[in-house]
């Protein structure tokens, strides 16, 4: 970073900045361990030479705090693959349920950017999609931060919510499906192939909130892969060029994910199959009424204080699912 020139691109510059960062908080927590254990040691030794009860007490306050960051750095372990560190696209998509899945869409969107303002990751919106009555159809946010992918893949799959409806003058309770997908976003070190004649592009104006250039001027990409019916969008860029070059980035990404991982179930019902985001695909359910319990399918990992998780405390269902999947891997092995 301090050779001359590092930023004369500033987006080759900010890539290496977020390299960095990510390496940092990898091992700038182990660094530190090594040093609170070296000072607890001393501490222990300094009390059992002078048999200070109180001082033994405090060391024991201390060692389990101790404990919790190994245990937090253990977790980070978790986020081993090599795309684990890097920045992601999020999308949200409506499901089965109208108006309230749209709406639903919109609740998501709030419990994960609050969850990024209270990690400190950034986002920025590339493309949405207005609900016809109210909420949203899809939307797709940029995220960048250490490890964004590797924590934000867990939320992969069919989200369900069951609540009284806002919108039914009956009150009745209504279940409502979303779809949450994430996918790293590469630079240029992955190596895909595209043939043009397998993609369609198509121009339109960008809808949604937007500037004066934004919303007067087809600017919008839409790209479809022809052989998968991979569809990715971008229309808050200000050019159709940037549009054209993010979508494209977006549509690589997907590629690649799906010929190197071949997420098998999640990848075929999202994208392969069409599988419906309905009953019974649904990774976590949300329930509201009658009683209130949000629920982890695949870890069986749940939580009866809705309002928190809604609020962006979703770090137990992250952590739960990267520990599954740890153990789902060595029994594979």
């Amino acid at each position: 970073m301090s050779k001359e020139g590092f930023w004369d691109n500033p987006d080759s510059a900010q890539s290496v900045v977020s390299q960095l960062s990510a390496l940092k908080s990898v091992i700038e927590p182990v660094e530190e361990i090594h040093r609170e254990v070296e000072d607890l040691r001393e501490l222990f030794d300094l009390a059992a030479a002078e048999s200070d009860q109180n001082e033994f007490r405090q060391l024991e306050e201390d060692l389990e705090a101790l404990i919790k960051k190994c245990e937090q750095i253990e977790l980070a372990g978790l986020l081993s693959r090599p795309e684990d560190m890097k920045n992601c696209f999020l999308s949200i998509h409506a499901g089965a349920g109208g108006t309230e899945s749209c709406d639903w869409v919109n609740m998501l969107l709030r419990m994960y950017t609050r969850y990024f303002e209270a990690n400190k990751y950034e986002f920025r919106e590339l493309d949405i999609t207005p609900g016809e009555e109210a909420g949203i159809r899809s939307i797709t946010l940029r995220v960048s931060g250490p490890f964004a992918f590797g924590k934000l893949s867990c939320e992969t799959g069919v989200h369900r919510l069951v609540r009284i409806s806002p919108f039914d003058a009956n009150k009745r309770r209504h279940t409502s499906f979303a779809a949450v997908d994430c996918i790293p976003e590469f630079e240029d070190d992955i190596d895909v192939e595209i043939n043009e004649d397998d993609i369609r592009i198509d121009f339109y104006r960008a809808s949604g909130a937007g500037g004066q250039h934004v919303n007067k001027t087809s600017s919008a990409v839409r790209i479809t892969h022809e052989p998968t019916g991979i569809v990715v969008q971008c229309q808050n860029e200000r050019s159709q060029h940037n549009n054209r070059a993010q979508a494209m980035k977006m549509l690589k990404a997907k590629l690649y994910m799906l010929e190197q991982q071949k997420r098998d179930a999640e990848i075929a019902k999202l994208y392969g199959n069409k599988g419906e985001i309905a009953w019974g695909n649904q990774i976590r359910s949300y329930v509201l009424q009658p009683y209130q319990m949000i629920k982890d399918h695949r870890t069986n990992y749940q939580v009866g204080n809705v309002e928190a998780v809604l609020d962006g405390e979703i770090d137990g269902f992250i952590e739960s699912y990267l520990r599954h999947r740890a153990k789902t891997r060595s029994a594979k092995k």
